[in-house]
């Protein structure tokens, strides 16, 4: 499976559970109206290309600082590329673009996120993020990568690094890469059956 159809389903997976949420809201079955939906599920068998359905969020700015964190938290090892490389900031794109609850609320999150991380990246070293080397990046990500020791005033930008850490993970182990360096082999089977043992077959007379 293709990266472009590995974002197909979780796209409609998400689409999927906002109709099913929609169509039972309780304040639309009080006012006696008809609940609003979200429209019917995206097909599975055409290919969507980027945008198309539905309008995505991040400027150019925010799409560079986006992956050049992803860079950051999955870097390329002798078992596979970057997250960056393998472009997981467009998934993330493609996420909180969605028009969904779940995916809305992330949109906050990760655009507010991404403005202070540029903000606090030329405030300490006069450059953007993803003009920064590793080590500056490290520093400033050192500061928001573990919301129990974040300072007061890092705490919003905590909660930030640790929804786009678990968003970079969920796109990057979806990919044919990410899931070949899970060891992730699919629906083979791992030993070989030859039957049940003969003194079974007696027992039930087959044998």
């Amino acid at each position: 499976m293709d990266r472009r159809t590995t974002l197909q389903w979780m796209l409609a997976a998400s689409a999927a559970m906002g109709v099913e949420v929609s169509a039972g809201a309780t304040p639309a079955k009080r006012s006696g109206g008809k609940a609003k939906g979200y429209g019917t599920d995206p097909k599975l068998t055409p290919t969507y290309r980027s945008g198309e359905l539905w309008p995505l969020t991040f400027t150019p700015q925010q799409s560079r600082t986006a992956q050049a964190l992803c860079g950051l938290i999955i870097p390329a090892d002798e078992h596979s590329p970057s997250a960056a490389q393998l472009k997981v900031h467009l998934f993330i794109d493609e996420w909180i673009s969605a028009p969904y609850p779940d995916q809305s609320k992330d949109k906050e999150v990760i655009v507010a996120g991404l403005a202070w991380l540029e903000s606090e990246s030329r405030s300490r070293f006069g450059k953007t993020f993803a003009e920064l080397d590793v080590g500056a990046q490290s520093q400033i990500a050192d500061d928001i990568c573990w919301i129990q020791k974040a300072r007061p005033e890092h705490a919003a930008a905590a909660r930030f690094f640790k929804r786009f850490r678990d968003l970079t993970a969920g796109g990057f182990y979806t990919t044919p890469e990410g899931s070949k360096d899970l060891g992730f082999v699919g629906n083979i089977p791992s030993v070989t059956f030859d039957g049940p043992p003969l003194k079974v077959l007696q027992i039930v007379g087959v044998a």
